[in-house]
């Protein structure tokens, strides 16, 4: 059987306001039972890209994974067609079937980056949404008043402001609840700004005769600003599709003052060896950039290669500590010098698209307008340029390239 201290300890770490007695109750119940923890975690695929702060809750999975316990991880195609309300201003539009399930291909490739997958039960909410008969439905909703759904601060504010609520939004609460029921959930992990949901899932779980659920609520993690959470719309994020350099050096943008934060909710230090480092930097005994190199490499080592992750501490410290980037190899953009003449410029954009390390041209015209891309260390808001052998490539701070002639490749010219 598992240790349950261990169980514990991990169960803790990291966690906002945790009720350890509850903890407690339930490990016990599910050691004295002969088996292990459920962990729910339910993922809508409102959109296809996971970043750090969604992979908090599923580290702290793969963390009780190891320790012998089952992920129970619900894909909400169902849900995640209407939308959780939480958080917003106005109703949500809902997604498509097509989008609904293109977004879930991509959840798949990216959380088994993270938790493991042998010991991982996987379901679509819609296994069970798409039999259940509307009595059930009126049943279900019976468990909860309109007064109780206005309590919701997202709900009531929009109620105050005279902003239409849909009756749908209102039912969303209500199935991520019942999920819990239709799974067996002993312990139901998600962000603080899902308590509502998670808290009613144990209501509707006792309405079912069903034990109750442990609510854990793991922090909100806090974005490379500082300030805000961490959101692609805000640009403050970390991709876990990204690559090991743009990884590292974003890891070494993290406020001094969430080094902890991050490594309490982002990485798979044991506690006490995070309360060693906590100490030794309020202590003053060490350098924090020197604890931030350690943390950037215990968050790329999770996703990348130990080769990826030497590469990526290479170039970080051969570009932001050394300032020199002739001395190390950077990657290479080929174009064919035949091409080229006084007359004759490449295409930029095409240019730094061809790394593959961009979705899409769009992407990179934006990045050039914005003044994040340099040639030889010069800002250059131009879309053309004259190619030269050797020219170093820059866009932002953590994708390098260097320019090489005369391979037989075809890039698009812009005449002048």
């Amino acid at each position: 059987m598992f240790n349950k201290e261990e169980t514990i300890k991990y169960l803790l770490k990291g966690i906002t306001d945790a009720d350890e007695q509850a903890i407690r109750e339930k490990v016990e119940e599910v050691y004295d039972e002969g088996r292990t923890l459920r962990i729910k975690f339910g993922m809508d695929p409102s959109s296809p890209d996971i970043h750090l702060g969604h992979a908090v809750s599923l580290r702290k999975i793969k963390q009780l994974q190891d320790l012998g316990h089952k992920a129970v991880i619900i894909i909400g195609d169902f849900t995640g067609a209407i939308g959780d309300p939480t958080g917003k201003s106005k109703t949500r539009n809902q997604l498509t079937k097509e989008q609904v399930e293109a977004n879930a291909k991509t959840y798949f490739e990216q959380i088994f980056k993270i938790i493991d997958k042998s010991k991982t039960e996987i379901h679509f909410n819609s296994e069970w949404y798409n039999k259940i008969s509307f009595s059930e439905v009126l049943n279900l909703c019976s468990n909860i008043t309109v007064a109780r759904m206005l309590e919701r601060d997202d709900f009531k504010n929009r109620f105050d402001s005279h902003k239409p609520i849909s009756l749908h939004e209102f039912i969303y609460p209500l199935m991520q609840a019942y999920d819990s029921v239709v799974v067996n959930s002993d312990i139901e992990m998600g962000g603080t700004d899902q308590t509502f949901n998670i808290l009613l899932g144990r209501n509707i779980q006792k309405y079912f005769n069903k034990p109750q659920q442990v609510a854990l609520f793991v922090p909100l993690l806090v974005g490379l600003d500082g300030k805000e959470k961490m959101s692609k719309s805000l640009g403050n994020y970390i991709g876990v599709d990204e690559d090991a350099k743009t990884m590292y050096e974003k890891v070494m943008r993290v406020p001094d003052d969430l080094i902890i934060n991050y490594y309490n909710l982002t990485t798979d230090l044991h506690p006490d060896k995070i309360n060693s480092i906590q100490k030794l930097l309020q202590n003053g005994e060490v350098n924090p950039r020197d604890i931030k190199m350690h943390l950037a490499r215990s968050i790329v080592s999770l996703y990348h290669t130990e080769e990826e992750l030497k590469e990526a501490e290479a170039s970080f410290q051969a570009i932001y500590q050394k300032k020199d980037v002739n001395n190390i190899e950077l990657p290479i953009i080929n174009y064919d010098s035949s091409l080229v003449d006084e007359n004759e410029l490449y295409s930029l954009i095409d240019c730094i698209f061809s790394t593959g390390k961009y979705k899409s041209k769009s992407e990179v015209r934006r990045l050039i307008q914005q003044g994040a891309v340099k040639l030889n260390g010069e800002r250059f808001e131009d879309l053309a340029f004259k190619p030269i052998d050797g020219t170093i490539i820059q866009v932002g701070k953590g994708n390098m390239f260097r320019l090489a002639k005369n391979q037989e490749v075809k890039k698009t010219l812009i005449k002048k």
